[in-house]
């Protein structure tokens, strides 16, 4: 076959060492390498002294991130998908996978993955530690309602947001040891104090002094998480106005004009897959990357159940997150897609597909760099006028009424 890369390497990266194969014309060497920060800028060296330009290795967990921070300065490294490089089954030793890597790499056989630039990382690092945040932050709260309720306080059923002022002071007060229903309904607050007959009833139930002592500990838990998404948010929001790039905090502003993308998963998207749009030959090819469209499963002309694929756990979530509060809209072109599609695939592959659109949406704004605009609700009628004449006539005329179309002359 032929060569594509003279002098290439393939990296066998594990969590204590690094097994290196280079292939330069006409020699082999097989070298191993511990994985910390010293022993890699050895292989740095080894490297650029033996002239290798490039440089693949699998994208094995995190093990692989500190090797391309070392490497990405001396020559081009390649991340390669696991799945695309698999070797011939019953020769898989760590030298075989590294030679195998390297010749592969040598003939061009290999895809380099995505990996978005430095400054974008950085703002990856603050929106995944938030999503982690807001994660235990639903499970404390979740297991605070469930500690409540297996005392029979059922402050749930009555105040549409247990977390609001009043629920907080009326928790507060559980923990605190007030045995009283009555001085703790009167703690409502705003519109809630219109329910105080209900709030007493819920309120008489009893908790233990273990379930006091430990509803104190998961309120305390709670406050810390709710400082700590506070300061990862202000962190968050200076390191998108401090980036590097200067598009970016345009193309967060850009994106948050998508209906139901707001500032919260504007920034996920931009951690995600980045500002620059040419490193995706096009809409498609990024929406199979993160794994927002179906795959493809067709044999002897018959189309197949296809799956999503696997993409960005953290873009999905995102997605189908703005793509919820976009079909609740009113008015627009997205509520009116949505109830199309949820009739056809219900609600999950419905709320799926306007996530993929709003991603193939976010891709043209980023790569034209223009402001979105609104389709409307009514795009789907004035793409087929006819047939929603004749839809509507069917219906008049299921009722009994005999229906006589005549066309009204435009204004000039």
């Amino acid at each position: 076959m032929h060569v594509v890369y003279e002098r290439g390497c393939g990296l066998d990266v594990h969590a204590k060492t690094v097994v290196a194969c280079l292939l330069t014309p006409g020699k082999k060497e097989i070298r191993t390498f511990a994985t910390m920060t010293t022993d890699l800028l050895h292989l740095l060296d080894w490297l650029t002294g033996e002239g290798c330009t490039h440089v693949a290795m699998e994208s094995t967990g995190v093990y692989w991130k500190p090797v391309f921070n070392v490497l990405a300065g001396g020559c081009e490294v390649m991340l390669v998908n696991a799945r695309h490089i698999k070797a011939v089954p019953g020769r898989k030793t760590d030298v075989r996978d590294c030679e195998w890597l390297a010749d592969l790499l040598r003939h061009g056989l290999v895809k380099a993955s995505f990996i978005p630039p430095l400054e974008i990382r950085e703002v990856r690092e603050l929106t995944r530690y938030r999503q982690t945040l807001v994660k235990e932050h639903t499970a404390v709260a979740n297991r605070i309602q469930k500690l409540v309720e297996s005392a029979n306080i059922k402050l749930g059923q009555v105040a549409s947001d247990v977390w609001g002022v009043s629920g907080r002071m009326m928790l507060g007060a559980l923990a605190a040891g007030e045995s009283d229903p009555e001085k703790r309904a009167e703690l409502a607050q705003g519109r809630l104090k219109s329910k105080k007959g209900e709030l007493r009833q819920a309120l008489a139930g009893r908790l233990t002094e273990a379930q006091r002592w430990v509803l104190r500990e998961l309120l305390a838990r709670w406050e810390e998480l709710e400082e700590a998404l506070s300061r990862v948010e202000t962190r968050l929001r200076a390191e998108v106005q401090a980036c590097a790039d200067p598009f970016v905090p345009e193309a967060v502003e850009l994106l948050d004009g998508i209906p139901g993308v707001g500032e919260h998963v504007a920034h996920i998207i931009v951690a995600e897959i980045g500002v620059e749009m040419d490193c995706f030959p096009s809409d498609g090819h990024l929406a199979s990357w993160a794994g927002m469209c179906p795959g493809n499963n067709e044999s002897g002309g018959k189309r197949k159940r296809g799956p999503t694929t696997k993409g960005s756990p953290y873009l999905r979530t995102a997605l189908i997150e703005a793509a919820w509060a976009a079909s609740h809209g009113k008015g627009t072109y997205w509520a009116a897609k949505y109830k199309r599609l949820v009739k056809r695939l219900g609600k999950k592959r419905a709320l799926v597909a306007l996530g993929h659109n709003s991603l193939r949406i976010a891709y043209y704004l980023l790569k034209r760099r223009v402001r979105y605009t609104d389709l409307g609700s009514d795009y789907f009628d004035r793409q087929q006028v006819q047939r929603q004449r004749q839809r509507l006539v069917q219906r008049l005329e299921a009722l009994g009424v005999k229906v006589t179309i005549e066309e009204v002359a435009e204004a000039a």
